[in-house]
């Protein structure tokens, strides 16, 4: 009696019902594998879910502040779409979210004498500046010196986060209270709210509108064209005359502004001053977002709301269950995993024989 081989065997288109739903289907895997660290600590996986739903979408203040959370995330997952359709493989946009924060803080203290308006448009052109350059210097060393990306952006992280881990520890330490946080920018430069009595403020909208932005670009104009050419494959893009070095520039630059807008709005948004932790891993969770919406910008938006509703409710199911809130990560990670599993299953399909 033979052995039962399981083998990888390619597979020309797989079928469309599987394209749909398989991000619904790694949700579903994803919070079925963490039920089992919950039914080690102990607690009911159905009672905990419950929690997690009620506390992202249970009330008024929970859905606001699940749409808060999910300001950041739908930018950092745009942003890393963007450079993934061109193979750009962009892991550095939590730097290039600190630094578009750095960059807001820096304009916000100077405290100038603009109207609101013209204050929040100033900083969020240097937000965005201040990303597109942050991306652009791996871009150009991957697109002109064939560098590794993955390495360059990833270690780009730790480099601007120190940057800002210096000034606040510096020239940027409050004075008053002596910890390492920026004094508030100015008032003026505040992003207006939505919402009286709530956090909700214009970075919704902003992030909204790339989603829109991203769909355009890549769908309906030339260097979109040229973006998902250079990303399925360079060798045949330069056969018809498609510039890839410059196709993969561009992409770094925007993709890293997209990413530093994410910063501004923690800063003019919700934190009205820089901290060491601007960002709980926005940017990193942007990578498990835009594989999880399968680089397209509607599954993104959904992807990134998803996400915002784990991080939200989690913090009610931990307070009530008395839970680490660590379990949110624990589910984001699982989702990555998951989902790196069912793109592996779009290009293969599983065979099972026996062997000889």
């Amino acid at each position: 009696m033979g052995l039962i081989s399981v083998k990888l065997e390619k597979r020309n288109t797989p079928p469309v019902w599987f394209q749909i739903f398989a991000p619904f289907i790694a949700i579903l895997i994803s919070l079925a594998i963490s039920s089992i660290f919950l039914l080690i600590l102990k607690k009911n996986p159905f009672t905990a879910f419950y929690y997690m739903f009620v506390g992202a979408v249970g009330s008024k203040f929970a859905l606001l502040e699940m749409l808060v959370k999910a300001s950041p995330l739908i930018l950092t997952g745009i942003a890393v779409a963007f450079a993934f359709t061109a193979k750009y493989w962009n892991i550095g946009a939590e730097g290039q979210l600190y630094a578009g924060a750095l960059a807001a803080t820096w304009f916000g203290l100077m405290k100038l004498p603009f109207s609101p308006v013209v204050y929040v448009l100033v900083i969020i052109v240097a937000g965005i500046v201040a990303g597109a350059i942050w991306s652009f210097i791996p871009g150009y060393l991957k697109a002109k010196l064939k560098v590794d990306d993955v390495v360059t952006t990833l270690l780009m992280n730790y480099v601007m986060i120190y940057i800002v881990s210096a000034l606040l520890n510096g020239p940027w330490r409050d004075p008053v209270t002596m910890y390492p946080s920026s004094p508030s920018i100015a008032p003026n430069a505040y992003f207006p709210k939505l919402i009286p009595q709530s956090r909700l403020h214009l970075g919704i909208i902003i992030s909204l509108l790339a989603v829109a932005f991203m769909w355009f670009i890549i769908k309906k104009t030339k260097l979109g064209f040229e973006i998902r050419a250079t990303g399925a494959s360079s060798r045949a893009s330069n056969f018809l005359g498609i510039n890839t070095v410059k196709s993969i520039i561009i992409v770094s630059i925007i993709s890293g502004g997209i990413a530093g807008l994410a910063g501004v709005g923690e800063v003019a948004g919700v934190q009205y001053h820089l901290i060491q932790t601007i960002s709980p891993g926005y940017g990193y969770s942007g990578i498990v977002i835009a594989m999880l919406g399968r680089l397209n910008p509607i599954g993104i938006l959904l992807a990134a709301i998803y996400f915002a509703m784990v991080i939200t409710g989690a913090n009610v199911m931990s307070y009530n269950l008395h839970i680490p809130i660590y379990i949110s990560d624990v589910i984001q990670g699982i989702t990555l995993i998951v989902m790196l599993m069912m793109l592996l299953l779009f290009e293969y399909r599983i065979k099972i024989g026996r062997g000889k």
